[in-house]
């Protein structure tokens, strides 16, 4: 029987890499998908997923409650999205300086599978941007990545009771927002099963 995070995480502070490698392969799944529902981009997911664990094992001194490594990772996660973010605001504002190049040939074949997918990936993240950052990261952690509400307050370092109510918040706008483009409302997935687990 493999141990369990916290006896994982444990040697980890004391250097012992392996115990580490177990932690990435145990998680790497989980918070690569969350920041690839947060930026839409496969490539990019990948990246964050590394800076993720590099910062991870730059903080491994951190003691952490039993059972919290996971919503830590994922904490950890929402920050270097953002600083992403940040980063590409800066980058379109420095580009904007510069003369527009040529457009160059479109290269892209992507399957059809994948297209549709990140067609119905850029509408969600469209409307999930119309809502305010804080709803966003409690929408994201709770009903695409599966966290409940306690670890999620855990990862966001707020109140669980905040974690409801912006996720409550974040549903009912999302909602509305989908309706007003015209779409069939859709069901939003809802946590409560994970709440309490």
């Amino acid at each position: 029987m493999e141990p369990d995070d916290s006896v994982l995480w444990a040697r980890s502070a004391e250097g012992d890499t392996g115990a580490f490698a177990l932690l990435f392969e145990r998680h790497a799944k989980a918070i690569y998908n969350y920041c690839f529902r947060r930026v839409g981009d496969w490539s990019a997911a990948e990246d964050l997923l590394s800076i993720v664990f590099l910062e991870a094992w730059r903080r491994r001194d951190k003691q952490l409650p039993p059972g919290k490594v996971l919503p830590w990772l994922y904490g950890i996660a929402t920050n270097v999205v953002r600083n992403r973010r940040r980063s590409e605001r800066r980058y379109r504002a420095a580009l904007a300086r510069v003369p527009a190049a040529e457009p160059g040939a479109d290269f892209a074949d992507e399957a059809v599978d994948r297209a549709d997918a990140a067609r119905q990936l850029r509408h969600a993240l469209a409307l999930l941007s119309k809502l305010p950052r804080r709803q966003q990261d409690v929408f994201v952690l709770c009903a695409w990545s599966g966290l409940s509400y306690e670890d999620a307050a855990f990862a966001l370092a707020v109140p669980v009771g905040t974690v409801r109510s912006r996720l409550a918040r974040a549903r009912g706008a999302l909602q509305e927002l989908d309706r007003a483009e015209g779409h069939e409302p859709t069901e939003v997935p809802h946590t409560e099963e994970t709440a309490e687990g």
